[in-house]
């Protein structure tokens, strides 16, 4: 039954390959700690007591933290649903089994200037990889796109004459953002030196001069190396731009829900995260600058 359900979610769900290999862990380690194959007979045999001391033996490993184990949780009360839809089982055995609270801390961001250093080109003014690899670090900032929406990214989806990019988020769900006339130059200059890309727009170049598309673990070494130089933060991501470009624009009065069309959250509260974090800002610079300021405001 396991893997018809990832079939079920890969293909009628559209999850991406992460989430799908992140479910397939999940019930692997149900199926183990259990000693239930999961089939469809031995499937009904599983207690809402067996998940219970599932979470309990998750929670006791100090290797997994408490998003973690709500993640395996929910990718088993998935699987559950599904059983139902097919009539495998009667009930959802996963229903008001309660996990750990997870933190959620504040999203980091980098500086703009931080960004403008690191986007500054090395090498020669024709530098195929030095010219792609600050392009990359500037359409992050300017689109807020996922590392998995930019290694995924056509060519045919840059449209620089319409100033705009086509993504395609989590579940293949379309959406358009806009881009100014810096990011339209510098695609344009990438796309002169690239050569060709066989219809990927980001490429990397191997030994012999071929042309292959880019990878999303490749992608994330380029943007760590570079911003590593120039923040002092512990993460260094494509994902930690993906924070700068919301916090960006909600510092420069964007509404809310513009950004969340952008970035295509699907729903508001993944968004409002961004806006927690800007009233930090004004309240440690409150009390930084300001005489009557009580420093122990939190």
């Amino acid at each position: 039954m396991i893997d018809s359900f990832l079939d079920y979610i890969a293909v009628e769900k559209k999850c991406s390959p992460l989430t799908v290999r992140a479910y397939n862990d999940a019930l692997v380690s149900f199926s183990a700690f259990s000693g239930n194959d999961l089939n469809r007979e031995s499937v009904r045999r599983v207690t809402g007591q067996d998940v219970r001391d599932w979470m309990i033996y998750l929670n006791e490993d100090k290797k997994n933290a408490p998003r973690s184990v709500k993640q395996k949780l929910a990718a088993l009360h998935s699987f559950f649903k599904f059983l139902l839809r097919l009539s495998v089982v009667e009930k959802d055995v996963t229903r008001g089994i309660q996990t750990p609270k997870a933190d959620k801390p504040l999203p980091v961001f980098f500086r703009p200037p931080q960004i403008e250093k690191a986007a500054e080109y090395e090498g020669s003014a024709d530098d195929p990889v030095s010219i792609r690899d600050c392009l990359i670090l500037e359409m992050l900032f300017q689109t807020g796109m996922r590392r998995a929406e930019m290694t995924g990214l056509q060519d045919s989806d840059v449209d620089t004459g319409e100033k705009q990019i086509r993504v395609f988020g989590k579940r293949r769900k379309e959406r358009i953002i806009p881009i100014g006339d810096r990011l339209c130059h510098q695609i344009e200059r990438y796309r002169q030196v690239r050569n060709t890309g066989n219809g990927t727009f980001f490429v990397d170049w191997r030994k012999n001069g071929e042309t292959v598309p880019l990878s999303r673990d490749r992608l994330y070494k380029i943007v760590t190396k570079r911003m590593e130089e120039f923040s002092f933060l512990k993460k260094h991501s494509p994902h930690v731009f993906r924070h700068t470009f919301a916090t960006e624009m909600l510092n420069n009065g964007a509404d809310i829900r513009a950004i969340q069309a952008l970035l295509g959250h699907t729903s508001l509260a993944a968004t409002e995260v961004y806006s927690h974090t800007t009233f930090e800002q004004i309240l440690n610079a409150y009390n930084q600058t300001h005489p009557r300021a009580d420093k122990q405001i939190q």
